[in-house]
């Protein structure tokens, strides 16, 4: 993905490097929460510290977006969430489709965060005719023989891949042909899309993976369950920085 353009204060374009659109979720999962516990101000050292980056980054990241706060008081919260979430495409509505509808499938469809960020589950897909009409949180699974006809008459934006490994790269093949260019893959497989197609992978193995190597280092049963709240936490923010560079993929 090449550096894509924002918008100053003047409206004139600008480029954002993708550094910098990659922490831009980051800035925006810190300034939901500072939202909510009703904090008008957030200062750079403060928001460096929740984003795991440092002060400087983030002074240099926000100026990207024309935001560069005031000495002495910081940045105010709720316009700069208004402009993360315009650069990141979160005030649209994205309709998605699920392909694969096994338990990660319909744990995918199940989740509520997704209506919250603009992502709309519009269609259930899998090759399993004995699951075909079956609902999963109200919405009826369909066959993947009908993908061209779901995707052009809901306007799918998006294409989840919940299937195993084995069939990954079929199930890629048949959302490119049908349209879809942004697509998130879960399974446990390396996945090749043509140029102009949007593709991030969510692989939970890795991530516990890389979990279980912190862990090693922290020891301590006294420390597990933290680490396996944290872990949950840490798929979810994966899950939906994901989600957010599908976004950046689209828009740019």
């Amino acid at each position: 993905m090449s550096d894509r353009p924002g918008r100053g204060h003047s409206g004139t374009p600008r480029r954002i490097p993708e550094a910098t659109v990659a922490r831009l979720p980051l800035y925006y999962r810190a300034l939901v929460d500072i939202a909510e516990h009703r904090i008008s101000t957030v200062s750079s050292e403060r928001l460096a510290e929740l984003a795991g980056v440092n002060a400087a980054k983030v002074r240099k990241d926000l100026s990207y977006l024309g935001s560069y706060g005031t000495r002495g008081v910081g940045y105010d919260v709720e316009f700069l969430l208004h402009q993360i979430s315009r650069e990141l495409g979160l005030t649209r509505d994205w309709p998605v489709a699920i392909v694969g509808v096994g338990n990660l499938g319909q744990a995918l469809a199940n989740y509520k965060g997704f209506g919250a960020r603009g992502f709309r589950i519009a269609a259930l897909v899998d090759a399993d005719d004995d699951k075909v009409g079956r609902e999963v949180d109200g919405l009826a699974i369909e066959p993947i023989r009908a993908l061209p006809e779901i995707v052009a008459e809901r306007q799918i934006s998006i294409g989840m891949i919940a299937t195993p490994a084995h069939v990954a790269q079929e199930v890629a093949d048949l959302l490119v042909a049908a349209g879809v260019r942004s697509i998130l893959n879960f399974a446990p497989a390396v996945v090749a899309v043509p140029d102009g197609v949007s593709m991030r992978k969510v692989d939970l193995a890795i991530e516990l993976q890389i979990l279980s190597f912190y862990q090693l280092r922290k020891g301590g049963p006294a420390r597990r369950r933290d680490r396996a709240a944290t872990g949950a936490m840490d798929v979810e923010e994966g899950l939906e920085q994901g989600l957010d560079g599908l976004h950046q993929g689209m828009a740019g």
